[in-house]
């Protein structure tokens, strides 16, 4: 039996969108497609907190 293992972003706050790997791993984590997390980032910037708080559709954004 293979076992397969995620990469895990090194940078857990900030979402690198140059890294296939990492892309696929927050379009897991946040439940949402590779076009849906670009156009979060674009809106919001890389932070990891708010762009799941726009995907999750909160009002409120809390920076860190």
């Amino acid at each position: 039996m293979a076992f397969v293992f995620e990469t895990i972003p090194a940078q857990r706050n900030i979402i690198e969108l140059d890294n296939p790997r990492e892309v696929s791993w927050w379009t897991k984590r946040f439940g949402c497609s590779e076009q849906q997390l670009r156009a979060a980032v674009a809106e919001v910037g890389p932070s990891a907190a708010k762009v799941e708080q726009l995907l999750d559709g909160s009002d409120v954004i809390v920076t860190v």
